[in-house]
């Protein structure tokens, strides 16, 4: 089981515009032809911040023409905020504040033997390594560039920490590292 921040960024460190939006991303390829329909087969439980959550909100009824349902996940989800925000009829969602650590002894249990999937935004997976609980990064990296917006990680991280295990071309417009975090 391990703890896995899973996202997509612009060339330049973005995972979304400075108004949250994901439209970027949309043209650059086809989601089934990706590694996420076997890295979502291993998720037990996700965790995502506000600003995605909204987002997921905003974009519900795109997601149900994608997904068929304006809750793309089956899996339980724990949804980091300060305040109060509207449920989705049908989601398993907690909503969940402070100390990422309660959480995440939470979202273990409920995973199983399965993985933990922080969805986003960039500074909650950063909370998650703050704490020690982050085992992986698999960052998408998309052929364009955003100038400005919502950092993928918004963390100062040294070498050694991170170890290269893997790199995939997807397309002609995506490439994914896949990065184990040394602990230790």
């Amino acid at each position: 089981m391990k703890t896995q921040y899973y996202a997509a960024t612009s060339l330049d460190g973005f995972i979304a515009t400075e108004d949250d939006s994901l439209e970027w991303l949309f043209s650059l390829g086809d989601l089934s032809a990706s590694s996420y329909p076997a890295f979502i087969a291993e998720v037990g439980a996700l965790a995502m911040g506000t600003a995605t959550y909204e987002w997921m909100i905003g974009n519900a009824e795109k997601l149900t023409q994608e997904t068929g349902a304006p809750w793309p996940y089956t899996q339980p989800a724990w949804v980091f905020t300060s305040r109060e925000l509207p449920t989705i009829n049908g989601a398993n969602i907690r909503f969940a504040t402070g100390d990422v650590r309660k959480a995440h002894a939470e979202m273990r249990s409920a995973a199983g033997a399965k993985n933990i999937w922080i969805v986003g935004g960039g500074d909650l997976a950063g909370q998650f390594y703050d704490a020690g609980l982050l085992d992986e990064l698999i960052v998408q990296i998309g052929s364009v560039t955003l100038g400005t917006g919502k950092p993928i990680f918004p963390r100062r991280v040294l070498s050694p920490n991170l170890h290269l295990m893997s790199i995939q071309q997807m397309g002609t417009s995506m490439a994914e590292l896949r990065y184990q975090v040394c602990k230790g």
